[in-house]
């Protein structure tokens, strides 16, 4: 007598044996439910690839630092090399560039580069090229014109897409001062301890992984159920040779394994190709080279075992209201009504597991991490769980109307489960989106900051270089092509001590046409000085600035050969009040006009010169940075309205906006695949109705009918289960609830999106289908 555990082996291999032995129908649904299976399991391993890919240009980024971390001046030898910053910006892309002139043989080359270039010649990276060779380019030629001699290699870019180059100089040394221009002798940085991740950002991280992969799993566990009605027809037949009820089942397993594994070669193909793709992308300002993109051994283990034993159990439980008999398949004539009860344990529970990390926040240490992804995981895989009986509850109640509305009602009423089946996974997606929406932007503003400064409408500051004329840097930059108007302000602090001062005051320096720009003056003269009360002037520079006190002019640059400058505060201060464009919100502080400035001072003070454009002119802003390279290539000017974020923070979002991108498309693929297969089940039900005159108008309605009802239902299940988990999640961060309707909108219209996409593929293939030749049969 043979064991249970040989007679399951020889079973699963009957089945696997029928699934490519089983003739044309046989290939038909392991294909689809390989390349289903393999669609999710692609993006399986693209997700789990995320993180090493991350990792990776992290390390890039820190294997090039050319900053000198010495705590004293380095001083020339053979192995240092001096770099010169000169990143610019073009089309609101940053462009990495350093200029490099090596002091000896030994000065360390930058990663990627095998030879320095010669002055008058760069290497650039692959994506430099390839716009610099372009139309699109022709004004950064203009900014670049040094002679490509090659390309920066892998290893010295974070991405295929990254703009970055290095050319070759000379007489750098006399600009070295440890901003700018510096001396370094070696690139990399040691590797600091990390600091420990923000409870916050944990959480996001941990809720973006457990959003993106349970419509995987969702998608897989509905791919290994394609073609199930014809497969339930041929183990009837199976019955009719003397299996039992218990060896059916197993065989199915067999066949839905067979499926499976097909279906994770086939997902590994897709993965290879994405990588490859991937390597010609870029999102959200984000690229990867394809070697970044490797998954970690473990976790592409664990999916390479966890997919095909999915597969078995998704199979046997969908067996399990199914009674196969010799003579055919029993679904009951009137199926039993699905009970609600368990159905809301799901999401109950996973509120439960959330419930005590509510009001946390990021004050009281990490979130618990199975906690948060087993409560995320079980509200939205409730989501699967909740659909089918509000699909069936909702068709069962619909009545009368025009043919295709009754043909679609009908169809949904005898399997409403597979309707839901099909929605599941976007409802999934779409719920998890909404409360990742909801809960980035309720903690968006904790790692943002947003400065806005217009100065009269001025979009762009350009800094003077210390010691350049500023009269002939402000006419350069007035006969620029698309610049209307320029001004210049100096600023600087005043100290309440010659050496070490503890309390400071901000002045800023110019003409009185200058100074009207950014305060309201009631009458100004070369000579006199103002107090500019603005929102933070009582921020130290009330106590500062007393009648009679003598202030000093800070010296930033610490310099010990520099003699520092005082002033004495007259009395004759006159009030002034800002501008609505000031310079910065919030400037606050003195206001003098050149003739009020001690000697000596002007050289203790940054000059700027502000930029109004032209906003007729498309090119306005690169041909500024133009004339400001021209005039000081260390310095980039700066646009008066800018975002900073937090770089953690940051490279979470676009790990979201990547992975969300990419089960978005995983999305459309599957329900293209899941509508062919139902399409194909009732290939000789269409026939039938076109041979009995019903029109292909009235049969193609009725498909989308079919489609949109579940979907409609899906996304207002979503939308709530999602604004749920949304405010959850902002409560255990402790952010105050607020609902971005327009995300909300904008989500699930993506989502209603992809479905509409996905039904007109599907109709050729439909229209194919709907002919009467059709009934023939073999």
């Amino acid at each position: 007598m043979s064991s249970p555990g040989g007679q399951w082996a020889r079973d699963l291999a009957m089945g696997v044996r029928f699934a490519f032995a089983g003739g044309r129908e046989g290939w038909v649904r392991v294909l689809l439910t390989a390349v289903g299976v393999g669609l999710g399991v692609a993006l399986l391993l693209l997700t789990t690839a995320i993180p090493n890919a991350m990792s990776v240009r992290d390390q890039r980024e820190a294997a090039r630092q050319d900053m000198s971390y010495s705590a004293t001046r380095l001083k020339k030898a053979d192995d240092t090399l001096i770099v010169g910053y000169v990143t610019t910006t073009y089309h609101d892309k940053s462009v990495r560039g350093r200029e490099l002139e090596p002091e000896g043989s030994k000065s360390p080359l930058p990663p990627g580069v095998s030879a320095f270039p010669a002055p008058g010649e760069m290497v650039v990276s692959p994506a430099l090229k390839k716009l610099l060779d372009s139309a699109d380019g022709k004004l950064l030629r203009e900014r670049l014109p040094e002679r490509v001699v090659g390309t920066i290699g892998e290893s010295g870019l974070i991405g295929s897409a990254e703009l970055a180059f290095y050319r070759g100089a000379e007489g750098l040394e006399s600009k070295i001062n440890g901003g700018n221009v510096d001396r370094i002798e070696r690139f990399g940085t040691p590797s600091p301890p990390s600091d420990p991740l923000d409870p916050v950002l944990l959480l996001l991280i941990l809720v973006v992984f457990a959003v993106l992969l349970t419509p995987v799993a969702v998608f897989i566990a509905a791919a290994v159920r394609f073609g199930g009605e014809r497969r339930d027809r041929r183990l009837a037949a199976l019955r009719l040779v003397g299996s039992d009820a218990r060896m059916t089942r197993r065989v199915a397993a067999g066949e839905a394994m067979a499926g499976a594994v097909v279906g994770l070669v086939l997902g590994a193909g897709f993965f290879m190709i994405g990588r490859q793709i991937a390597g010609s992308v870029e999102l959200f300002d984000y690229s990867f080279f394809p070697s970044y993109l490797n998954p970690s051994p473990l976790l592409a283990l664990l999916v390479a075992v966890a997919v095909p034993a999915a597969a078995v159990l998704v199979t046997q439980f969908a067996l399990r209201g199914v009674v196969i008999e010799p003579l055919g398949v029993v679904r009951t004539a009137k199926p039993s009504r699905r009970r609600l009860w368990w159905r809301l344990l799901l999401p109950v529970g996973g509120l439960a597991m959330l419930y005590p990390m509510i009001g946390q926040g990021r004050e009281r240490g990490n979130f618990n991490q199975y906690l948060t992804v087993g409560g995320v995981m079980l509200l939205l895989v409730g989501v699967t769980a909740l659909l089918p009986w509000i699909v069936e509850a909702v068709v069962s109640r619909l009545g009368a109307g025009p043919v295709a509305w009754q043909l679609a009602v009908r169809r949904l009423q005898l399997s409403s489960g597979t309707a839901a089946r099909m929605v599941n996974g976007i409802a999934v997606a779409v719920a998890g989106a909404i409360a990742l929406q909801m809960l980035f932007a309720g903690v968006d503003s904790q790692y943002t900051q947003r400065k806005s400064e217009p100065v009269s409408g001025s979009e762009m500051a350009v800094r003077v270089t210390d010691g350049s004329p500023i009269a002939a840097a402000e006419k350069k930059v007035a006969a620029t092509r698309g610049v209307k108007h320029v001004y210049d302000i100096s600023d600087g602090y005043l100290g309440d001590s010659r050496t070490d001062p503890q309390h400071f005051a901000p002045v800023s320096v110019g003409t009185c046409a200058s100074l009207r720009e950014v305060a309201k003056l009631p009458s100004c003269r070369d000579g006199d000085v103002f107090a500019l009360k603005g929102d933070g002037y009582a921020y130290e520079t009330a106590d500062v600035v007393k009648s009679g006190r003598t202030l000093w002019f800070d010296d930033s640059d610490d310099d010990p050969t520099t003699k520092t400058v005082g002033w004495t505060v007259p009395k004759d201060i006159t009030d002034a009040q800002p501008t609505e464009d000031s310079t910065r919100i919030g400037r606050a502080g003195l206001l003098m006009t050149p003739a009020a400035l001690p000697a000596g001072a002007d050289r203790l003070l940054t000059t700027e010169l502000y930029v109004r454009l032209d906003k007729a002119v498309a090119d306005a802003r690169e041909y500024v940075r133009t004339t400001a390279t021209r005039l000081n290539p260390y310095e980039e000017p700066n646009e008066l309205v800018s975002v900073s974020r937090d770089e953690n923070y940051a490279a979470i979002r676009g790990g979201l906006f990547v992975g969300a991108s990419c089960v978005l498309m995983l999305i459309g693929a599957s329900l293209l695949v899941s509508q062919l297969e139902q399409l194909r089940e009732r290939k000789k039900l269409l026939s039938s109705l076109i041979a009995f005159g019903t029109r292909r108008s009235t049969l193609s309605l009725s498909v989308l009918w079919q489609t949109a009802i579940p979907v409609g239902l899906g996304l207002v299940l979503a939308a709530t289960v999602g604004l749920t988990l949304g405010v959850v999640l902002l409560k255990m961060t402790d952010t105050p609830v607020s609902v971005d309707w327009a995300s909300v909108l904008q989500m699930t219209g993506a989502g209603a999106a992809v479905v509409l996409a996905v039904t007109l593929l599907s109709l050729p293939p439909l229209l194919r289908l709907m002919r009467p030749d059709g009934l023939r049969t073999e």
